[in-house]
């Protein structure tokens, strides 16, 4: 079996806390042909230096510190900067197990479009965790699979069929350079929307690994507080327009292309109708929106944020 180099890519923004438990979940990989990317996005606590520390302990890890910009700007960077065939996106308050990158490269064609995506556990503070499995079956989806079984419902659903996450996934290069262009910096909610959509319509090869939940997405509970956000309703307005857009592009299954355009033209708006609601009573934020906390992103240039969560329920965070 080949061994495909991969590049595992974490926009770090002070998380000081969380990435040494981070990077050691990376370098404990029994999967050997990597390399790790951590991707200083101007960070104000201990977590620059802590990079350099962590990379003076291990020749695959290479660090790269720019000025803040948000989390799109921070993974795009590492994107630009890595020379693996395969990408893999980590956040950097999250830790994945140590056979994850082996058991999904083993399932790997060397084919330019394909994506190995696998499960992912939330786990809390409390040490209580709960299994998220993908709604697509366990399987192997080949191009006509994919047209039929996955295009279609990419959008416009209550919970995805595959996670609109960059996260627990192994993606050929070539498709995350070829749609970085609709990932715009500016987006700070559902921004992985804007790259994970058109990668998931121009993919060929799609592996849905069978119930393996190797990724562990950390929620912290305190970071679930409110502010106001005057720009958040324009940031919903742009990702709406991108998602519709990049719907509209999608000619592989032109008797469902009306409805995934629709479907598109409605991303956005549930997180919006949802942060009205909340805003006005907090309190009432539902049980549903109790997904990991982020803490990659800007800065002063992401005051607030209305994450999508992998299997689309919403949570607020700084």
């Amino acid at each position: 079996m080949k061994e495909y180099k991969v590049s595992i890519i974490v926009p770090v923004y002070n998380a000081e806390k969380y990435l040494k438990k981070c990077v050691d979940s990376l370098t404990g990989q029994t999967y050997r042909k990597l390399e790790i990317l951590l991707v200083d996005d101007g960070s104000k606590d201990g977590s620059s230096t802590l990079c350099d520390v962590l990379a003076g302990t291990d020749e695959r890890i290479r660090v790269i510190h720019k000025e803040n910009g948000g989390l799109v700007s921070a993974w795009k960077r590492g994107v630009k900067e890595s020379t693996g065939e395969y990408l893999c996106f980590v956040d950097s308050d999250d830790w994945i197990d140590s056979a994850m990158i082996k058991e999904m490269a083993a399932c790997l064609s060397g084919n330019p479009r394909e994506i190995v995506a696998s499960d992912y556990v939330i786990e809390r503070e409390d040490g209580s965790c709960q299994y998220v499995w993908q709604k697509l079956p366990p399987g192997e989806y080949d191009r006509k699979a994919v047209e039929k079984k996955v295009i279609p419902n990419l959008l416009g659903q209550e919970r995805r069929f595959v996670t609109i996450s960059r996260c627990m996934k192994l993606i050929s290069r070539g498709l995350i350079e070829e749609n970085c262009s609709y990932s715009d910096p500016a987006i700070r909610t559902g921004e992985d929307t804007t790259v994970m959509l058109p990668v998931l319509i121009d993919c060929e090869r799609l592996v849905i690994m069978d119930h393996k939940a190797y990724y562990h997405y950390l929620y912290v509970e305190s970071s679930m507080i409110h502010h106001y956000d005057k720009g958040l309703y324009e940031n919903l307005l742009l990702l709406r327009r991108i998602c519709k857009e990049r719907g509209r592009s999608c000619q592989c299954c032109p008797q469902k292309h009306n409805r995934s355009s629709d479907s598109a033209g409605r991303e956005g708006f549930p997180p919006y109708l949802l942060y009205e609601k909340t805003e006005t009573e907090p309190s009432r934020l539902p049980p549903s929106c109790n997904a990991p906390h982020r803490s990659s992103g800007g800065g002063q240039s992401e005051p607030y944020r209305l994450r999508r969560h992998p299997d689309n329920t919403f949570f607020a965070r700084p």
